[in-house]
Parts: structure tokens; C-alpha cells; sequence
């Protein structure tokens, strides 16, 4: 496919499936939006330290061969003001791989965010999340190293399908005047009105996804999140579609929290993943006070969006909390917090979010050897408290490097 800005690097090989490691040549082509604000800084940063780690943990036999494609102000820049171009969509689709910095997205007016856009045209179903904590990161808990969950948080519908309507216009008075008229509802006059929608389907394929990840990384527990008490026919058919998925497709692999009590005294059989489900509210007491007892959680898109900033900032927060958003077809790796534009270009932040999207998009690659060096020597240098300035104001004794300068001490801590 001929493209108006992007280059395709002519040494790099494309992915051709996502089903299997075997699909990753050794020089595979991946996609990355540099990203607004604080996304070039952190990008630079983070491509360096995947370069070093799959260089030290391969010997130069793989090497990632980087294609820049463009969305936000670069792109707006480059396509005449358009900040998500079509041929960006086209790259992912062709490449399947892509990470990306943080892109403007603004309050109220203004163009709808892209990051919801690429969901959506996408179909980036899922939203997952890892939140575990490092060692030598700055924790508002007594014991941080409990906390180790994958949140699955559903990124298609809900409220992520933008069905609003704005109080006072026409839309807005003549769905109002159905839910009155037609419906018997009750409501304030002048209410905007919204619609999550919630599908079966939707449901089934995101439980399905969280499943498989959790069969195959060997992971104990699934936790359905949910506030199905009140919202019985959306949150609450969320709950009972996930349960579906789970007897039906994983029958011989699961066991409810139930069957647990009920047939074996709390004590999970070998090999049997426990699926459970709690209520949205109480769960963001569970994960601060017995965070142990958790392992992969579910969630519906809005749910999901509270409760992982929330574990995220148990253990150091946005800064550093890693996420992608997966689909059939494409994967997309991302810095989970904002463009921070009054440190652009500063030289300044923690890159630690996009560096381990990084490390994420790694492990689904099957190098699983150059995510662990990355790891290794993220954790060497905060045990030698040489940190950017969120850390440094956190930790006694620490020296505040520049984000170019903490890239470079995490190199070198790879090894030795």
C-alpha cells in the first residue's frame, strides 16, 4: 500500500497474525505515534531502552524496526488539520502492531478524543491494564508488592458509545418526550440524557479474551466488576453474560466462587481458575485492603476506567501504569496518562508508562527475554534512587536525573 507520509522501513518485516509468537519475525515492523506534549520526550526515551534491551537480549539476531505513523498535532501538521488521518487507520491495519504516546484530547468543545476514536474504527475491544508494583516505587501501602492485577476494561461501548444529547436541543426534547410519553419515565426537565449501551457480545468476547490471557499467563482468580444491583438490565446482564462465556466455553477450567465453598472448602482444585464477581463500588475497598485476593478483573468501560487509575495509584501511579488496547486484528500500546504540554520538551518526565506499554507489547511478541531486561534494570536504578523529579520528590535521598539521563541508567542496568 503506497502512503502520502508514512515510510515503511525497507529492512523491517511485516507481522502477518496476532494468534502466535510464531507470526513475529525477527524483524518486524512496528507502527508508533510519537505522541503531544511530554510524548516526544518519552518516546525517544522508551524507544531506546526496547532497542538496548532486545539488542543485550538477543545479541542483534531480532531488532524492531520502527515506521512512524502520525495522529494529533503532528498529524494535524502534516494532513492539513486532520488529526487522525485515514492512512493512519490503514498502517495499523496492515501492520497489526503499533504504540503510541499521549495524544490532546480536549474538555467539552473541540474535536472528539482520538483516543476513542481509534478504539472504536479499530474495534480495540479491550483495554488492558497490568498494575503491579516495582520495587524501590513509591507506595502509599504498607505491603505494595500484594498488588499484581490485570484489568480488562471493556472499550467499545457503554459510555465509550457517545450517545448523548444535549440538554434543550431538538434531539434532546424529542427522546425526552418518548422516555415520557412512551416509556413512563421520570426525570428533571432540562436533564442531558445519555445511553450506555451494554450488547451480549461485546461481553462474550472481552470475557473471553480475559480467560485465555489468564489460562495461558497461569493467573489464579477472574473478577467480574459490576454494578448490577442497581442497573440490572446493563451492568447487571454484563455480569450474567460473563458467567455465560465462562461455564459455557471454559467449563472444564473454571470454577465459581460458589462451587468453591460449596464443593471444596475454599480451597481451588489444581489448575482450576476461580471466576467471581463483586459489586463496582465495594471492589475499590478490596483492592486497597486485600488487593491479594485479586488477580484479573473485568470490567465495563466506565468501571474499568475508575478502577485502574485508582490500583495504578497504589503503586506510583499514571506515570508509570502501562496499557493497551487489543482487538481481533490490531494491538495498540499506550501511555495511559495526559500530554502534560507545560513539561514538553523539558526533558523532564517519567517515561515509565510508555516504557512498559513497551514492555507489554514484548511479552505479547514473545520476547519475553528483553521485556525481563527492561524490567531488571528499571528496578536496579530506583534501587540506586537515581530517578525523574515525581520520584525524587517522593524518595529521601534521591538524584533527579533528566528523562534522557534515566533512559541511559536503565540501559546500563540491564546487565551486570
Amino acid at each position: 500500500m503506497a502512503y502520502q507520509h508514512i515510510v515503511v522501513p525497507p529492512d523491517g518485516e511485516k507481522i502477518t497474525c496476532l494468534q502466535s509468537a510464531h507470526c513475529i519475525p525477527d524483524r518486524p515492523i512496528i507502527a508508533f505515534i510519537e505522541g503531544d506534549g511530554i510524548g516526544r520526550d518519552i518516546m525517544l526515551a522508551s524507544q531506546r531502552i526496547w532497542d538496548a534491551a532486545v539488542e543485550k537480549a538477543y545479541g542483534g539476531q531480532r531488532k524492531i524496526a520502527w515506521m512512524e505513523i502520525y495522529a494529533g498535532e503532528k498529524a494535524a501538521s502534516l494532513y492539513d488539520g486532520d488529526y487522525l488521518p485515514q492512512e493512519t487507520f490503514d498502517a495499523l491495519r496492515e501492520f497489526l502492531i503499533g504504540i503510541k504516546g499521549p495524544l490532546t484530547t480536549p474538555v467539552g468543545g473541540g474535536f472528539r478524543s482520538l483516543n476513542v476514536t481509534l478504539r472504536q474504527v479499530l474495534d480495540l475491544y479491550a483495554c488492558v491494564r497490568p498494575v503491579r508494583w516495582y520495587e524501590g516505587v513509591p507506595s502509599p501501602l504498607r505491603e505494595p508488592q500484594n498488588v499484581d492485577v490485570v484489568i480488562f476494561r471493556e472499550n467499545t461501548e457503554d459510555v465509550y458509545a457517545g450517545i448523548e444529547y444535549q440538554a434543550g436541543t431538538p434531539e434532546n426534547e424529542k427522546l425526552a418526550r418518548f422516555l415520557r410519553e412512551e416509556m413512563g419515565a421520570e426525570f428533571f426537565e432540562g436533564s442531558g440524557l445519555g445511553i450506555k449501551p451494554m450488547s451480549a457480545f461485546g461481553t462474550k468476547r472481552l470475557m473471553r479474551f480475559a480467560l485465555k490471557y489468564a489460562i495461558e499467563r497461569k493467573r489464579k482468580s477472574v473478577t467480574i466488576v459490576h454494578k448490577g444491583n442497581i442497573q440490572k438490565f446493563t451492568e447487571g446482564a454484563f455480569r450474567n453474560w460473563a458467567y455465560e462465556v465462562a461455564r459455557e466455553e471454559f467449563g472444564d477450567q473454571i470454577i465459581t466462587e460458589e462451587e468453591l465453598w460449596d464443593q471444596f472448602e475454599g480451597q481451588p482444585p489444581e489448575g482450576k481458575i476461580v471466576v467471581k464477581d463483586r459489586i463496582a463500588d465495594i471492589i475499590f475497598q478490596h483492592v486497597l485492603l486485600r488487593p491479594s485476593e485479586f488477580d484479573v478483573l473485568v470490567a465495563p468501560n466506565l468501571n474499568g476506567d475508575y478502577l485502574s487509575d485508582a490500583v495504578a495509584a497504589e503503586v506510583g501511579g499514571v506515570g508509570i501504569a502501562p496499557g493497551a488496547n487489543i482487538g481481533d486484528d490490531v494491538m495498540l500500546f499506550e501511555a495511559t496518562h495526559g500530554t502534560a504540554p507545560k513539561y514538553a520538551d523539558l526533558d523532564r518526565v517519567n517515561p515509565g508508562s510508555l516504557m512498559f506499554s513497551g514492555v507489554m507489547m514484548l511479552e505479547f511478541m514473545g520476547w519475553w527475554e528483553a521485556a525481563e531486561l527492561v524490567t531488571k534494570g528499571y528496578e536496579r536504578t530506583l534501587a540506586q534512587k537515581v530517578v525523574t523529579y515525581d520520584f525524587a520528590r517522593q524518595m529521601p535521598g534521591a538524584s533527579e536525573v533528566k528523562t534522557s539521563e534515566f533512559a541511559t541508567a536503565i540501559i546500563n542496568n540491564m546487565t551486570g
